[in-house]
Order: C-alpha cells, then structure tokens, then sequence
C-alpha cells in the first residue's frame, strides 16, 4: 500500500484498536493467479508481538482452495472514509481529496475444520459481535450445530507484515484541520463523521 510518511500509522496500540473496532474486513488471495476476495468478519488476536486474524467462510466458497501452506493473503481493514472539499482550505489553489483509514495485514493461512477448532471460533466470534445469542446457540440440537459447521472452513493468519494508513489531513495546517473536523462532525453520516473522530483521536486540529 503507497503510505507518505506523514500518513504512516507507527502507534501499534492505535493500528489494533483500529482493527478491533472495524472487523468486517476483505480477505485477498490468488486464485488460479488472479486475486480473489471476500468479504467477512473476523476475530483478531495479540500474542506478545504475534497478531493474528482468524475467521470462517463458506465450504462452497472456492477462495479456501487456495489458501495452502506458503501462499501469502492479505487482509484489508478498512474504516470510514470522507471527501474533504478544498473550500475548507486556506490556499485557494487547492484540490479535493478524500480522508480514510485502512490497515493491511499479509500472511501464510492455516486451515482447519476440525469440530473442535471451528466451534472455538464460532463461540469467539458470538461472543465478540452478540454475546447474548450464546443462550439461544447453546440450546440449538448437536446435529444442527455440526451440520451448520460442516458447511464452513476456519482459517488463521498470523501477520507476518502490517500497513498501516491513516490518511487525516496531517500534512495541512491546524487550522485547516479543524475546519475539516468541524464541517465533518456536522454530517448525520456516520461514516462521515467518524472520519472526525479518527482526526481527533490523532489529536489533529488542536
């Protein structure tokens, strides 16, 4: 991913933070050499320095096929986005842009559909997204819960490079900063206004 330096995201508590708040991600391999994606939700865990992005898909999805030992897939999390209008800008002689987050992480997958493992993951997940279907999950019929897993596969990446972009404004002024924190926090968008709070919670227009 193309990063200028002053977009760089070095604060790795912020990169995870980032990645937990926005776990719908996009899942990237080569399938028969041409790239493949799909688009789920998944789990991330920290290990001392070892992140790694676990989830599940569809048995009748083809992209798992590829996943083997030694081919490399890239996880794409990605978070609001925003076009900042140059109007917000000191400088007359300005063009429009577009503000956003996204963090990439690349890897080798395992995979697994072992009971055990894929019903690890199913409970993390209930638990992280809607821990009270856990009661109505837990009453469902053991042939219905294997035949539910029988249709998925589970994969882990253990992160072997991570991206990280926040691209916020931080190469214009403090005070063209805030314009666009205050003109952002007005949209009922949340996608927009959320933009807004990524620049503050990087402490940009102060």
């Amino acid at each position: 991913m193309y990063i200028p330096e002053f977009n760089r995201q070095e604060d790795r508590a912020a990169t995870l933070a980032f990645m937990r708040a926005n776990p719908f991600a996009i899942l990237v391999s080569n399938v028969e050499g041409v790239p493949f994606a799909t688009h789920l939700p998944v789990l991330m865990d920290e290990t001392g320095d070892q992140i790694v992005v676990r989830g599940h898909m569809a048995r009748a999805n083809e992209h798992w096929k590829s996943m083997k030992e030694g081919a490399e897939s890239l996880v794409i999390f990605h978070g609001p986005h925003a076009y900042i209008s140059p109007s917000l800008y000191e400088l007359r002689e300005s063009v429009p842009t577009w503000n956003y987050a996204a963090v990439h992480v690349y890897g080798e997958s395992t995979l697994f559909s072992d009971e055990g493992g894929l019903r690890e993951t199913l409970h993390q997940m209930i638990n992280t997204f809607e821990a009270t279907y856990m009661t109505q999950w837990s009453e469902l019929s053991e042939q219905y819960q294997s035949r539910m897993m029988k249709h998925i596969v589970g994969f882990e990446i253990k992160a072997k490079r991570l991206e990280a972009k926040f691209k916020l404004s931080q190469n214009r002024t403090k005070g063209e900063q805030a314009r666009v924190i205050q003109s952002l926090n007005q949209s009922q968008d949340s996608n927009i206004s959320g933009v807004a709070e990524l620049m503050q919670q990087e402490g940009l227009g102060r």
